[in-house]
């Protein structure tokens, strides 16, 4: 096989096979189609964040990745310290991630409604060391957050960003793009495997709180692989991603199989459905990521077209609960891949067949691409004793937080000596056909608008505010849940939870926030 040269099912099995890196992986699309467009913004990138639309092609990028990762070098950042990001969905974001694991350090993508507490508190968990944001991402001032999350914070030394009139005390990373010359990235000399090293942590939510949850190169590749290959993507495909970074559903769904297959990553930022559309027919778009019940919708209104390039949609369920109730798939020409997303520990690709049905979740080997010859082995399924669903395999975390993480009291992900992870998801068996359903979401645990929040956290919070308010979970048609919320004064408890910089939507229960906040994170 020709390293430069390999199929997506090839570059999949090479990245299973644990000795490559992501940079690696993207290295190997850059010299093999250096002069190829790698990334596009999205065309309304004006009204979401500062900066010049960008259409990059692999050596663009490429340069502009090690542009960023020798910044990163010279501003005293060492091997595997953790870099804190919060950016909007733009060409900015994706080559971020990459110049910070160029550079050997381990990068934390921040969810976007995140506001002070979430991130002082997730940063400090983990001991970041720098922070880098997007400047601006709607009408919020995130390089303001970043300084303010950075002073809570001991151990960030450097805030980095990307926008306009960014304060004084935040390092620039605009003009890397136009730069003469650039520092070299470093050396990083890693003496055991370096698809072994932690790359990336996300963030998921217990009943108890927030958890780390690290993965090493090989994990998430595994992870990127078993969607390219159930999805059948192609060599050089254009994706369109409409999925922000900051989970490991969101990067295994889109910017590893970008990197897989070499082609061209289109992104939207969460969601206006008129650019949206406009971004599948201009770019002419095969491949195409959304949220769950949100493709089902778009296919409704016709937004999916084979005559503008669509081949295939791949559908991300952070409640997997309501997958097997979703409507049928009723575009035979357009396959439709469903990723049954299990919080940050697991997630399961699945295409549809006959009669647009979602597939169903069975007890045992996944393999992708399911069904076929020589498919790979990617997961194991069995239903645990407390009778939840557990998972063990490629794609799921098992390497050891690193050394700055506090774990000391506080809630961390587990995995058993059998190597099975708990997703926490009730489940009930089949015991004719071993087909699994999932009853639930995890208990104490509610998900709303992609966020998923601890009941106990939201009836803490709303009483902390004003003794007497509650925060109650009801059904919505357009989300699937939503939060409302009950007090004497609304305003008063509004205000505080504003102050005290929770989630705009925990804010937004007792109110209506403004349309950008009210835009959850897809």
């Amino acid at each position: 096989m020709i390293l430069g040269q390999s199929s997506p099912q090839q570059t999949a099995l090479l990245a299973k096979s644990g000795r490559s890196t992501t940079d690696d992986i993207f290295r190997r699309a850059a010299l093999r189609r250096p002069d190829a467009i790698a990334l596009a913004d999205p065309p309304n990138r004006a009204g979401v964040t500062d900066g010049e639309t960008r259409r990059l092609t692999y050596a663009q990028a490429d340069r502009m990745i090690s542009a960023i990762a020798g910044r990163l070098s010279r501003l005293g950042l060492q091997t595997d310290q953790i870099v804190g990001m919060q950016m909007a969905n733009t060409v900015d974001a994706v080559l971020t991630l990459l110049g910070i694991v160029r550079a050997g350090l381990i990068a934390s993508p921040l969810p976007l409604l995140w506001r002070q507490a979430d991130c002082t508190a997730a940063l400090e968990r983990i001991g970041a060391s720098a922070l880098i944001v997007s400047g601006r991402i709607g009408s919020v001032d995130h390089s303001a957050l970043a300084m303010n999350v950075a002073a809570d914070v001991f151990n960030i030394r450097q805030v980095g960003g990307f926008g306009a009139d960014l304060p004084d005390g935040i390092v620039t990373f605009d003009d890397l793009y136009t730069a003469a010359t650039i520092d070299p990235p470093p050396s990083v000399a890693r003496p055991v495997n370096p698809a072994a090293h932690v790359a990336i942590i996300t963030w998921d939510v217990c009943a108890d709180g927030l958890v780390p949850v690290a993965r090493s190169h090989f994990e998430v590749l595994a992870a990127g692989a078993a969607i390219t290959l159930e999805s059948r993507l192609e060599q050089n495909m254009v994706i369109l991603s409409s999925l922000a970074l900051p989970s490991f559903a969101s990067l295994a769904a889109s910017v590893m199989p970008w990197l897989l297959v070499g082609g061209t990553l289109a992104l939207h930022h969460p969601f206006d459905h008129v650019a949206f559309a406009q971004q599948c027919k201009a770019e002419q778009c095969q491949a195409i990521v959304v949220p769950g019940p949100l493709a089902l919708r778009l296919a409704e209104a016709g937004v999916f077209s084979r005559r503008d390039g669509a081949k295939t949609v791949i559908a991300a369920w952070r409640a997997p609960e309501q997958l097997a109730g979703s409507a049928a798939w009723g575009d035979p020409s357009i396959s439709l891949v469903d990723v049954a997303v299990f919080g940050e520990t697991a997630l399961f690709a699945a295409r549809r067949g006959g009669g647009g049905r979602p597939a169903s979740l069975s007890l045992g080997a996944i393999m992708a691409p399911r069904g076929a010859a020589g498919a790979l082995h990617m997961a194991e399924v069995v239903r645990t004793e407390a009778g939840t669903l557990g998972v063990r395999g490629p794609l799921v975390p098992k390497f050891a937080l690193p050394s700055q993480v506090d774990g000391a009291g506080k809630p961390v992900f587990k995995v058993g000596a059998d190597g099975f992870a708990d997703t926490g998801y009730p489940c009930e068996v089949d015991p004719t056909s071993n087909l699994v359903t999932i009853s639930g979401p995890p208990a104490g645990l509610v998900g709303v608008g992609g966020y998923r929040f601890g009941l106990r956290t939201l009836t803490d919070m709303a009483t902390q505010a004003e003794p007497g308010s509650a925060v109650a979970v009801l059904p919505d048609a357009l989300g699937g849940r939503r939060l409302a919320g009950t007090a004497a004064d609304r305003d008063r408890v509004r205000d505080a939870l504003a102050t005290r910089g929770v989630n705009p939507l925990i804010i937004g229960a007792f109110g209506s926030p403004p349309d950008e906040e009210r835009r959850a994170e897809a």
